[in-house]
């Protein structure tokens, strides 16, 4: 029995066993925890929707464009950190391990301390530059202020979790975030319901909620000996590791921030439609958040998955995890939507009791519907393509269907909808242009994989780490 339980809340070796079991095992708390990483935002948005009021929620949903931009930097991080922890844990090389684990404290610490200085200082600045509406403003700049003061407990969790996550382990995570989101939701209505304190409180919450889930991370890490040991030579940042963790983590931190330099862009443009529209918006993100985390899930799990068995040189396994992987992801994300489809109206409820914001709501998600299965296959085969060190690929094709795509058609419909009735022209041009630019990348993703980069980055990984 100990055994079992060692083993659950220890790091799984991918590069055994079936492949379809270890990408089960791997994502099934990966996607609870994903699941309560998004009730953070969620809770958030119900309680400031019905006990503050709908600009109270539009201006919770103002600011997530510009606290994505500002977190590239972790992105990048986690990401070249996550690809070198999952190859070097399976190439069975603790030292380079632990120098990896050690420089991505390091780096995190240093951008966590950068975020918390010039994030207050940009907020009001960016929010009067996004035309954010009168009514909404003060409560927007309130709220990313003290966000971006506990930017470091949420950079550390991030980014450890994300590295528990590339040694296998998925479950410590999920249970130390379980812990933070009861937190928040208590804090949530304590400081809103009892104190209220309005859309300070909810930022408030966050951020305490967030610092206890890192500092639990942080003690798990320190205490897998038998992987790594960490000590305060360790900690020093390695200039090999870094340019390593900076070449493989730079496309996906600029594909972050193009990707929220283009939604900042469509924020401007649902700005434009008023607070209605811009509660509306929130609301259907936040749902859109639950029923994207079975893709991000899977993706996440066949980095892991690659990663590891790239570094152990077994790509015949590689080959057999990626047809289980997608299988899994068409399913559960098929599942969600149609439930997403059938209970959206009750969703949406849980959030604004206002019957024009509902239906509002409700016809934005059958628009959007049939593109989280798209997204499915988008996130999984980047997944794959980033575990193999190809990470330049993704990026590219994340560019394009946000910059290139998305954005010209947003304005463009909106523009050639304009009429008496709509001056501003269609509130659709805003997610039905989200649909179409996700349909487009996954036939370029899938396009992508079939031609095969990824497959030399990952003979080239599988090489150097026979050589070690």
């Amino acid at each position: 029995m100990m055994q079992k339980i060692k083993k659950m809340f220890g790091a799984q070796d991918m590069t055994v066993g079936r492949p379809m079991s270890n990408i089960l095992a791997f994502s099934v708390p990966l996607l609870i925890g994903n699941l309560a990483q998004q009730l953070y935002n969620t809770v958030d948005s119900i309680v400031v929707g019905q006990y503050v009021g709908d600009a109270a929620l539009a201006a919770v949903g103002a600011s997530g464009p510009i606290l994505n931009l500002l977190l590239l930097l972790f992105m990048g991080i986690s990401t070249g950190a996550g690809i070198l922890v999952s190859q070097y844990f399976g190439a069975k090389k603790k030292a380079e391990l632990t120098g990896t684990v050690g420089t991505c404290l390091a780096l995190t610490f240093i951008a966590g301390i950068v975020m918390m200085a010039v994030g207050p200082l940009l907020s009001g600045p960016l929010m009067r530059l996004l035309d954010t509406p009168p009514d909404v403003y003060d409560m927007a700049v309130s709220y990313l202020r003290i966000i971006f003061l506990g930017m470091l407990g949420s950079g550390f969790y991030n980014i450890v979790s994300g590295v528990l996550r590339g040694m296998g382990d998925s479950v410590t995570p999920l249970l130390f975030l379980m812990l933070a989101c009861l937190l928040n939701i208590v804090l949530d209505l304590l400081f809103v319901v009892v104190f209220a304190m309005g859309v300070a409180g909810v930022a408030w919450a966050t951020i305490i909620a967030q610092a206890v889930s890192a500092v639990f991370c942080l003690w798990r890490l320190t205490h897998i000996k038998d992987t790594l040991v960490l000590t305060r030579k360790s900690l020093i940042p390695d200039k090999m590791m870094t340019r390593q963790i900076v070449r493989l983590g730079l496309p996906s931190g600029l594909t972050q921030a193009i990707f929220s330099m283009a939604a900042i862009v469509v924020q401007a443009l649902t700005n434009s439609f008023g607070t209605t529209v811009m509660a509306c918006s929130i609301v259907v993100m936040r749902v859109d958040g639950f029923a994207m985390m079975p893709n991000f899930t899977f993706g996440m799990a066949m980095t892991t998955f690659v990663g590891q068995n790239v570094g152990a040189r077994k790509m015949d396994r590689v080959k057999a995890g990626v047809k289980d992987g997608v299988k899994l992801a068409l399913i559960v994300s098929t599942c969600l939507t149609l439930c997403i489809l059938f209970f959206g109206k009750y969703l949406m409820r849980m959030f604004t009791n206002t019957e024009e914001l509902v239906d509002l709501g409700v016809h934005m998600m059958r628009i959007l519907a049939v593109g989280y299965i798209a997204m499915s296959v988008t996130q999984c085969l980047s997944g794959v393509m980033r575990g193999a060190g190809d990470t330049m690929t993704p990026m590219w094709v994340s560019i394009l269907t946000t910059v290139a795509i998305r954005v010209p058609i947003a304005y463009t419909w909106a523009f050639l909808s304009r009429s008496e009735q709509m001056p501003q022209g269609n509130p659709d041009a805003i997610f039905g242009s989200l649909l179409i630019s996700w349909v487009l990348g996954a036939v370029i993703t899938a396009l992508c994989y079939k031609r095969g980069k990824w497959r030399e980055r990952a003979e080239n990984a599988a090489q150097s780490s026979a050589v070690g």
